[in-house]
């Protein structure tokens, strides 16, 4: 009773529930001409009648809360065939309203018929497409509909009507005979997903990376012509790469196995008359399935029951508020692809959860034909998709294998023409190619995102894949669901009234009331007309709008008087009167009269009204006037997207007097206003999606900061989409940042029409409803406590304290992550381009080479050991927000940082030919002349990678990369080591320097670095403005 009395008055279901649903797989093929299972039907004494009983004899007995069903089983992996898995993406079509429900009875639509023909294709439910006969329409968005799925036919017929034409019966449900035959038609009621490559066959993919073939090519060149060693490393690099790939792409590809945590194991269940609990996957359509509050609807359901039911859709919907269920037929409402999922009111759909009440049903949708189950086709509609980091690797890989080889074709040609060895100029070209491959650059890459990776884990962002850190710094628009992320997804009161009070604010300020203030009154009649009960935890537990009733008496300091009152009578809530009511006395004062506490819709309250509270407990005449303000308040409440409930108390029932009244929302998280404003400010445009209403979306997203336009100019509703073409939703959404009453279709709608203005998507979401959209988006993000398991497997990145505000310093690491990588790249390509210039300036002059083979792959080594790798662990510097996002089709590599490459290279070369032309002055040559330009080299290309660095990374103070001084450093000394020592010395061909020569390299590496602070302090004074200028914006 309390359930229904408080449904009228829901806000938000409790959050944090994750739906479990039946699945199944269906094979069906409707027809047009028969109703389905004729040749089983046998007579139902409700075919016939055009009432619903409404009451059954022996109704379900309440169960205890162990036997609320939300457990799990396996999918069945297998190929499908055809009879199994519906193809929603095929051609569709939509019928007019008057098609749909005036000819059901006549030409009744069923999904489960057989085709009349073996050989004939499939009929599928009518929804969008190309024009056709009978009144079907072209639609230019259809990629937006929903399909017609059986629970949006049955949802406009009469009880009788679905009975007859599923050959059932509303009280004895089917006949255990029919069930091999229906489940030959329909199948099990689970999914069936296509079985997987295996193991072996997966690893071997990883393989394919353009940059792993290069890779492979250079490890074999290495071994011909002898370097095993080097062919080793190569190697060795290279299989680690592809395990840690392989490893993150096994945990992050379990997306559809994710919906078999959405499956009840058990349902309660009515066929031949006798109830009994059994396995959800029996389910086939026409069964008569019973359910009360806590349990979880195992199949898509025609409600034959009802009783004070409340259903929470959120995850399905996205809708905050359970919605209030009846058995009526609807016939209003009709649009494209069927009735609306919110307006089907009369529909019970697979996943959703019981909040409140008791009901019955009979099932018409199971598998891939229920409303879950064309969630489930989409997410197999979707692939994976390359990131933006991904697709410059291998652009980047591509260039610089051509270019390497190109210029290291020419250096051996040339040294041939000039008479030189074969041998010796193949060896040359091997060592350079050696070099100039960056085999290094897989590791470091991986190295980096894997550092990453941990970083944000202790910032409670957990990422599945490797690629999708650095993909959240190039993110340009953030879309995100409302409930559950931008919200909290618990209704709160936020603000109340008294008349001489006025509006008080009871959510970031409370009052703390004494029973001796007027304003007591008014909570205390919230509590008494309340059904919730708390749990062990403390927890408040019931009917949303009741939870915050009852939660509201803590922040204001006062405590639950239900213990000491004594109900003598109760008025259940009612859709025709909008009020409830409970009389009774205080057990304190038995002997007062009794007094009526009454709540409910402000309009019905005022009406048994009449007279208000003054603030001395002292009432006074309702007038006209006063009245009039009242009603003036709370329409100003819920144009601000609140819920308004009416308080009124007095020993008349007729002649109330009136408290006041609260009103409640889903609030905003805190902190994410602050994150929103910050995000915007770095380029980042935020955009909510939500399933509620219009006014709801649009005050909420001026709370946090969401830019909207005026008026309801940047708002768009999903009725509205689907009138537009994909071309005019393209064009259109870059103004708009709300959007309400949406559906996973539109959803994946959105998404698609901003990566194809160029933006990089990223997609929040905790539903059922979010996993198509969350795959979809170039990175998904997934709430970790209130989101659902499908969510959690389709997204990239999960935040582990549900919190939008955790999604800033992810995507400042994300933007670090990215220029590290572009730092290691610019430092790498430095020296593999003064290494080639070097070696082609030497040959096409006819000058001794500056360095021999060891010496160039020891240089190899340099360039991509720990000086590069460190340069990939860079601190996170706070104005890294700042910087625009990065676009889609920006290479990795911009005009800048080439110039930057440019510069680096210059100097090495410049003054490796400076210490060569001296050596050379005295007319001879020798290993100390090749030892002067080897070490200067090294000199040279450990100071390139000391100012490779961020350009806001200190040196020494403040926060510096200590790894980069502590590589530097071990570098330096090795290098002396190999002019030094005598084994080493035979190995690469050196010879002891004299102080006086190390003083002129270390004199000559000064200056170098002096010439990069001059260059570093340039670009940071020119860097940001430049960046802005060239930032696409969507």
């Amino acid at each position: 009773m309390a359930a229904s009395r408080a449904s009228r008055l829901s806000g938000v279901p409790l959050g944090g529930m994750t739906p479990d649903v039946t699945l199944q797989n269906s094979s069906s093929t409707p027809t047009t001409s028969k109703s389905p299972y004729s040749r089983l039907q046998d007579q139902d004494p409700l075919a016939s009648s055009s009432s619903v009983a409404s009451s059954r004899t022996c109704s379900p007995a309440p169960l205890p809360a162990d036997d609320h069903f939300a457990y799990s089983t396996s999918l069945r992996r297998h190929e499908p065939d055809h009879h199994s898995l519906l193809d929603f993406t095929s051609s569709q079509h939509v019928a007019s309203p008057a098609t749909t429900t005036n000819n059901s009875a006549t030409q009744p639509y069923n999904p489960y018929d057989p085709p009349p023909t073996s050989n004939s294709a499939p009929h599928y439910p009518p929804t969008h497409g190309s024009a056709g006969p009978g009144g079907y329409q072209h639609h230019p968005f259809a990629h937006t509909a929903t399909p017609l799925t059986p629970s949006s036919h049955y949802a406009t017929l009469s009880i009788p009507q679905t009975i007859s034409q599923l050959a059932t019966s509303s009280t004895t449900g089917l006949s255990s005979s029919k069930v091999p035959a229906i489940r030959e038609l329909s199948g099990p009621n689970e999914f069936e997903v296509a079985a997987k490559d295996p193991l072996w066959k997966r690893f071997a993919g990883q393989f394919r990376e353009p940059l792993i073939m290069l890779l492979l090519a250079s490890a074999a060149v290495s071994a011909f012509v002898g370097n095993y060693d080097d062919a080793a490393s190569i190697v060795a690099a290279i299989l680690i790469v592809v395990t840690v790939g392989f490893v993150q792409e096994q945990r992050s590809e379990k997306s559809l196995e994710a919906l078999n945590k959405l499956v009840p194991h058990y349902c309660h269940l009515i066929r031949d008359g006798h109830k009994s609990t059994q396995l959800g996957n029996v389910l086939v359509p026409g069964d008569l399935v019973t359910f009360h509050t806590g349990d979880r609807i195992p199949a898509d359901l025609r409600l034959t029951q009802s009783h004070g039911l409340e259903i929470d859709e959120s995850a399905l919907t996205g809708e905050t508020r359970p919605a209030k269920k009846v058995t009526e037929a609807i016939s209003e409402g009709m649009g494209m692809g069927g009735l609306p999922i919110s307006e089907r009111r009369n529909t019970a759909f697979m996943g959703t959860l019981v909040r409140s009440g008791r009901g019955e049903g009979v099932v018409v949708g199971t598998g891939v034909q229920s409303e879950f189950g064309v969630v489930f086709a989409m997410m197999q509609e979707i692939g994976d998709r390359k990131t933006p980091l991904q697709l410059s690797m291998d652009e980047l890989a591509a260039k610089l294998s051509a270019i390497s080889f190109g210029v290291i074709g020419v250096i051996c040609l040339v040294g041939v023409w000039q008479k030189r060895s074969w041998l010796e100029m193949f060896t040359i070209g091997v060592s350079l190619a050696v070099a100039a491959i960056p085999e290094g650059l897989p590791i470091v890459v991986t190295v980096t995102l894997a550092l990453g990776v941990l970083r944000m884990a202790k910032r409670n962002a957990i990422v599945k894949k490797l690629p999708s850190v650095e993909t959240l710094g190039s993110v340009s628009v953030i879309c995100s669901d409302k409930t559950g992320t931008l919200t909290t997804n618990i209704m709160t009161v936020t603000t109340a009234y008294t008349v001489d009070h006025g509006l008080f604010d009871v959510h970031h300020a409370p009052p703390i009331l004494s029973s001796d203030d007027s304003r007591a009154e008014l909570f205390l009649v919230g509590n008494l007309c309340n059904h919730t009960h708390a749990e062990r935890s403390g927890k408040n537990v019931g009917q949303a709008t009741e939870v915050a009733l009852m939660n509201v008496l803590q922040a204001v300091g006062l405590r639950d008087e239900r213990k000491t009152f004594t109900r003598k009578s109760e008025e259940p809530f009612t859709s025709d009167t909008k009020l409830q009511s409970v009389t009774g006395t205080f057990q304190h004062s038995p002997s007062s009269p009794e007094t009526t506490y009454l709540s409910g819709a402000i309009e019905a309250v005022l009406s048994r009204c009449r007279f208000y509270l003054r603030e001395d407990h002292s009432t006074a005449p309702l007038e006209a006037g006063t009245h009039k303000l009242i009603l003036s308040k709370a329409s100003e409440l819920a144009s601000q997207g609140l819920r308004v409930v009416g308080m009124a108390m007095g020993p008349d029932p007729s002649g109330l007097v009136f408290a006041g009244m609260q009103a409640m929302m889903d609030p905003p998280r805190k902190g994410v206003a602050e994150a929103i404003s910050q995000l915007n400010a770095g380029g980042i445009q935020v955009v909510m999606i939500t399933g509620d209403s219009e006014q709801t979306a649009l005050s909420i997203a001026r709370q946090l900061g969401i830019r909207v336009a005026g008026g309801t100019s940047g708002c768009l509703t999903g009725k509205e989409i689907d009138l537009l073409s994909q071309r005019q939703l393209t064009e259109r959404i870059g103004g708009v940042s709300v959007f309400a009453r949406t559906t996973p279709k539109h959803k994946m709608a959105i998404v698609e029409a901003l990566q194809s203005r160029g933006a990089v998507v990223a997609m929040t979401g905790d539903g059922v409803n979010d996993a198509p959209a969350l795959k979809m988006a170039d990175i998904g993000v997934s709430m970790g406590r209130g989101g659902t398991d499908v969510a959690k497997e389709a997204a990239d990145v999960i935040l582990v304290d549900d919190n939008f505000s955790t999604l800033l310093p992810a995507v400042e690491e994300g933007k670090s992550i990215f220029l590290n990588i572009q730092n290691f790249l610019v430092f790498q390509l430095s020296t593999a381009v003064a290494a080639l210039s070097l070696i082609t300036i030497s040959t096409a002059l006819g000058l001794p080479n500056p360095l021999n083979a060891m010496q160039i792959l020891y240089i190899n080594v340099l360039m991509d050991g720990p000086p590069a790798q460190s340069l990939g662990v860079d601190p996170v510097h706070r104005d890294i927000m700042r910087r625009p996002p990065r676009s889609k089709s920006a290479p990795i590599l911009s005009q800048r940082l080439l110039a930057r490459v440019g510069f680096s290279a210059t100097l090495i070369i410049l003054g490796v030919l400076f210490i060569l032309a001296r050596e050379l002055s005295d007319g001879s040559t020798s290993e100390r002349d090749q030892t002067m330009t080897f070490t200067s080299f090294v000199f040279l290309d450990l100071v390139s990678a000391l100012q490779a660095r961020g350009l806001n990374v200190p040196l020494i103070t403040g926060a510096p990369n200590k790894m980069l001084l502590l590589t530097v450093s071990v570098s330096f000394l090795a290098q002396l080591s190999l002019i030094y020592f005598p084994f080493l010395q035979s190995v690469f061909h050196t010879e002891s320097l004299s102080l006086r020569d190390l003083t002129v390299l270390i004199l000559l590496g000064a200056g170098s670095y002096s010439a990069h602070e001059v260059r570093r302090r340039w670009e940071r004074r020119t860097m940001l403005e430049e960046m802005w200028s060239e930032a696409q914006t969507v």
